[in-house]
Order: structure tokens, then sequence, then C-alpha cells
């Protein structure tokens, strides 16, 4: 699976420029709130909560241009709580994430 890492990366240096301490405390900030996210979606237990956690992740990735975590919050939005597999895509995806350096 490919992961647009440059999206994510463009989105941070046009908004900070090349202040590579603060892109770094931006992509911290990113990866918290969306892993936050992620365990309220585990933790969802009605469709509303599970929704609810989809758009905000939907939102956050939005803002900070991660199109592929976009597309996974899309497809957990419509997906039924609890969905296992759309889970380990979103683990999985902001993982790579975090993993990804310059």
């Amino acid at each position: 699976m490919s992961f647009d890492y440059g999206a994510l990366d463009a989105a941070l240096a046009a908004a900070v420029g090349d202040d590579q301490s603060l892109i770094a405390e931006l992509r911290t900030a990113f990866l918290e709130s969306a892993k936050r996210q992620v365990d309220l979606l585990h933790r969802a237990r009605c469709d509303a909560n599970w929704e609810y956690a989809a758009w905000r992740l939907k939102g956050l990735a939005a803002s900070f241009g991660a199109t592929h975590v976009i597309a996974l919050a899309e497809e957990a939005a419509t997906a039924a709580p609890g969905e296992p597999t759309v889970l380990k895509k979103l683990e999985r995806a902001i993982a790579a994430i975090e993993n990804h350096r310059d």
C-alpha cells in the first residue's frame, strides 16, 4: 500500500516554511490527535460515537493534507462500529506516517 507522505510534508512546510523544529512539533501534534481519534474509534459502541470520531479524524487529516488518512476516515465513517479491518488500516497508516522521516 502506498502512502502519500508528500502531501503531509508539503502542508507542514507551507504552513511554517523551513522551520524544522516547528514542522516536527506539528507532525507530533497531528500524530497524537490522530491516535486519539483512532482510540475513540476503538472504544465507540454506537453509530453516533463511531461516526463522530471518524469525521473528526477526517477533518484533522484534511487540515494536515494527509490524503490517505482522509480516505480511510471516510471508509471508517461508513463502516460498522468496531470494524477491525478499517481500524487496522488506520493504525498502519498512522504508524507509517510516524515512522517516515525525510
